[in-house]
């Protein structure tokens, strides 16, 4: 018998949150949402919601390394959000090197002519897509 996942994928900027979901048998992630962050308090909630809504088990996180593997200041933010989100919510948190998720999603995007350069939102949600689905992909090998 196949275990059920369910995995959120995130990619975690500083105004927005792209946010994807995956299938139940965790073969395929497709972006859900963006947050707009407004406040902590508001993106835990939003957040919750979708964890309700989905029966998440594991939220998976795109970490942005820079390009030569090193941790940045960005990425340490992450990590830093990824702590208080895990504290808050008591979910597991996973990582996936996000390197060059988001120009590979707005070409992905540009490629099913979905894409507009102001819709940022659809950008990190096909981001957070790519990441959701590296993890699976990483999982299922």
């Amino acid at each position: 018998m196949v275990k059920k996942i369910s995995a959120l994928g995130l990619d975690v900027g500083k105004r927005r949150i792209g946010v994807a979901g995956c299938d139940g048998l965790g073969l395929i992630a497709t972006g859900l949402t963006t947050i707009y962050r407004t406040s902590f308090q508001q993106t835990i909630q939003e957040l919750q919601r979708l964890i309700e809504e989905r029966e998440v088990q594991v939220l998976v996180i795109g970490l942005p390394y820079s390009m030569n593997g090193s941790l940045g200041f960005q990425a340490q933010q992450v990590q830093k959000f990824a702590l208080q989100i895990h504290q808050v919510l008591n979910l597991p948190v996973e990582y996936v090197d996000e390197r060059l998720t988001s120009v590979e999603a707005e070409e992905q995007l540009k490629a099913k002519k979905r894409y507009s350069f102001r819709d940022k939102g659809a950008i990190d949600r096909q981001a957070a897509a790519i990441i959701l689905q590296q993890w699976l992909e990483t999982r299922s090998s």
